[in-house]
């Protein structure tokens, strides 16, 4: 009875919040004196993924500065890009000399560096990017149950010159932490991929998913874990 009132109750102020509302309370959770905009620090990732050794990435992130670098370590390959307040500058094993064969290989271009700094800062800054021009939040709250556990869900797209994809924001109905986000790109297929959350690393002041595990919708099949293994204010 007790956990039937909990549930109830949960539903029923999913139902009085609006989107908006949704939102600025996860916010308030996770960066409750707004450090997000000012954010310098360093990120340090381990990628795991089936059938492939581990990927190394070191973050660093200065958002006032606009700077944006990531070092990545896989076997014995370490790339380096770095965007500084839009200035490029790509490494391969330590050397700025790489060939058009080694950067289609390893991906290294500073157009594919944007992408990287764009999907970091995206990810890591969740939910405060959803604040970000150009997203659109559905007013309308809804409760799900997902994974055996009951959220308020936050449907969220784009304008077109921003994104095209649908985005599903589930957070605890009770303390308002975001656990679970789900993106489709085309919902009727049901492709896209969702993404379980679970620890809390806290830096400068906010709370950031310490695992994530990611799968496809379809199928539910696994297809591997981010684990922030360092965090550090600059």
């Amino acid at each position: 009875m007790f956990l039937l009132l909990i549930l109830s109750s949960a539903c029923a102020i999913g139902q009085e919040l609006s989107g908006s509302e949704l939102l600025d309370k996860a916010i308030q959770y996770h960066d409750p004196n707004n450090k997000w905009p000012s954010f310098h620090g360093e990120l340090s990732i381990t990628m795991e993924a089936p059938d492939k050794s581990d990927r190394i990435s070191d973050i660093v992130m200065n958002l006032p500065e606009e700077y944006f670098k990531l070092k990545a370590s896989r076997d014995n390959t370490t790339t380096v890009q770095i965007l500084n307040r839009g200035e490029c500058t790509l490494s391969l094993n330590g050397s700025q000399d790489i060939s058009e064969e080694e950067a289609s290989k390893y991906r290294l271009s500073c157009d594919r560096a944007k992408t990287m700094r764009d999907y970091y800062t995206y990810l890591y800054g969740l939910p405060m990017k959803l604040k970000d021009p150009g997203t659109i939040i559905d007013p309308n709250v809804t409760s799900k149950i997902f994974k055996g556990k009951k959220y308020l869900v936050l449907k969220v797209t784009y304008k077109e010159a921003v994104g095209g994809d649908t985005w599903y924001f589930y957070f605890d109905p009770t303390s308002y932490a975001m656990e679970v986000y789900q993106f489709y790109h085309d919902e009727s297929k049901n492709d896209g991929e969702y993404i379980l959350l679970s620890g809390e690393e806290n830096i400068s002041g906010i709370k950031m998913p310490k695992i994530r595990a990611w799968y496809y919708n379809k199928g539910d099949t696994y297809l591997g874990t981010d684990k922030l293994t360092r965090t550090k204010a600059l």
